[in-house]
């Protein structure tokens, strides 16, 4: 699966849920224990409201202080829908993945740039299906892309402090469970 196959493919799964989120259940919490399910869309909505600055050239100092805070307002599923349709706009543009883009980590290539959002809806799908009780299955050729980009570089993000220690799970687990459980969630 390309890069922007796998993308679109994230933006679906995450998408699908928050529109399954029932009006009680913003508050709940998710298997991010620090987030709810508002916090968690907030987070993916932040990022994705980013994205179409970046994938401009423009620098964190520029974007500033724009998307901090709450950014889902009144309607979160508005928000979300219009978030994504300019990230995922900005993602298509020709020529959009041959760059860099500033991060928080420095000048990126924005493939890597790519990847690491697209893990970051494939995972969150998942977290936010768990915190609203919907079905948590992802497609299984995005949770295999996402699986292949994470698992070679996962220690030194682990090492960040980006996600928890895995937790065991078989061999012959599905890759979905290895992922996730790979990403410190237990399946």
């Amino acid at each position: 699966m390309d890069l922007l196959d796998a993308f679109d493919a994230g933006l679906e799964e995450f998408g699908r849920r928050v529109h399954k989120v029932a009006p009680g259940q913003w508050t709940v919490g998710t298997p991010c224990t620090e987030w709810s399910v508002r916090d968690l869309v907030n987070h993916l909505v932040g990022e994705h409201l980013w994205a179409p600055w970046l994938l401009r050239g423009a620098t964190i100092a520029e974007v500033g202080d724009r998307f901090e805070g709450d950014v889902l307002g009144d309607e979160p599923v508005k928000a979300w829908d219009q978030a994504v349709a300019e990230s995922k706009s900005a993602f298509h543009r020709p020529g959009a993945l041959d760059i860099e883009v500033h991060t928080s980590g420095g000048l990126t290539p924005a493939s890597e740039y790519g990847w690491q959002m697209t893990s970051d809806l494939a995972v969150h799908a998942w977290d936010l299906a768990r915190g609203i009780g919907a079905d948590d299955t992802l497609d299984e050729d995005l949770a295999q892309a996402v699986w292949e980009y994470i698992e070679p570089q996962a220690d030194s993000w682990r090492g960040a402090g980006i996600f928890g220690p895995a937790v065991k799970v078989p061999d012959s687990a599905p890759v979905q469970d290895q992922l996730v459980a790979f990403l410190g969630r237990r399946p």
